[in-house]
């Protein structure tokens, strides 16, 4: 075996590096997560009209997750049980990949959407989001009399 030129993860320092040319050149995007990775797992994005955030949840029923948004802040947070909580304690456990336990997550959104204008379906553990976007304000000409 060769010995890494770089301590830890790979991917994640090139993730940290990518953040980092973004910030110092002001091209950080305008809806933010407070942290990368973990449950449930979300893809965000955006259209002229909307903001689209899809959260993975398999296996949780949707009556038991908190959506919320407050102040251009998006939260999703909800809590997945242990399937076997009774067996694991009677056992072993070597691996153990399935989260299980509270979860939030938090994303800053931009300033153009719509608080009125939000829906949430959830179908085959996939929990959809959209935020409407704002109707453009185009200036006006005020006439003085």
């Amino acid at each position: 075996m060769f010995p890494s030129m770089f301590r830890g993860d790979l991917v994640s320092q090139m993730d940290r590096l990518q953040r980092e040319m973004q910030q110092a050149f002001g091209l950080e995007p305008d809806i933010r997560g407070l942290t990368r990775g973990g449950f449930p797992a979300m893809n965000i994005g955006s259209t002229p009209q909307s903001i689209e955030v899809y959260a993975f949840i398999p296996g949780i029923d949707p009556n038991a997750i908190d959506v919320n948004l407050e102040r251009g802040v998006l939260t999703v947070a909800g809590e997945r049980r242990a399937e076997f909580a009774g067996a694991v304690e009677q056992q072993n456990l070597h691996v153990n990949e399935r989260f299980a336990g509270s979860f939030r997550k938090v994303i800053s959104l931009p300033d153009d959407i719509d608080p009125d204008g939000v829906t949430a379906q959830c179908r085959d553990g996939v929990l959809r989001i959209s935020i409407k976007r704002r109707q453009e304000m185009h200036p006006r000409r005020i006439s003085i009399q």
